[in-house]
């Protein structure tokens, strides 16, 4: 399986990039896993609603030129279906078992996705109803990736 991760905006806390690549060396063994960060727009505060749309615009239009075409797309929004560890696990076994080896996961700016991104997705993915920094979510993603395999792969870590 290969999993591409696009995430608008880069980095920026020590603590998160090592994070980040200790996630990477262990899900090495895994599966190939490839995150391109996208610019993200600048606005000045406060923003208006249009602003915001434009920025969303912006952003989503480097979100979709920057996909595989033959990519199977989860989106992350607050308003996406929820899933246990196990039930994500079984979720990219079963993706993975019916010919969608190619995941694209995406991860918004501060403002979320464009509605364009949103109706290309294959499916909406939301780790709560809380919302947290975008730079953050990836930490999490990368770990939830992590979990599915070792639970797939019936190995210890999942508790």
């Amino acid at each position: 399986m290969r999993i591409q991760i696009i995430a608008i905006g880069k980095l920026k806390e020590k603590y998160l990039k090592q994070a980040v690549s200790e996630y990477l060396k262990r899900l090495n063994s895994y599966s190939k896993i490839e995150i391109s960060e996208l610019a993200e727009e600048k606005s000045a505060e406060p923003t208006t609603q249009a602003e915001i749309n434009l920025i969303l615009e912006k952003e989503g239009r480097r979100i979709l030129k920057a996909l595989h075409p033959d990519t199977y797309l989860i989106a992350l929004a607050i308003e996406g279906k929820s899933f246990t560890s196990e039930a994500f696990a079984q979720k990219l076994d079963h993706l993975a078992t019916y010919g969608k080896s190619h995941l694209t996961f995406i991860i918004g700016g501060s403002y979320g996705l464009s509605s364009e991104v949103l109706q290309r997705a294959d499916l909406l993915l939301s780790f709560s109803k809380m919302t947290f920094p975008h730079q953050l979510i990836r930490v999490f993603l990368l770990e939830q990736i992590y979990r599915a395999f070792k639970i797939n792969r019936g190995e210890t870590y999942h508790k």
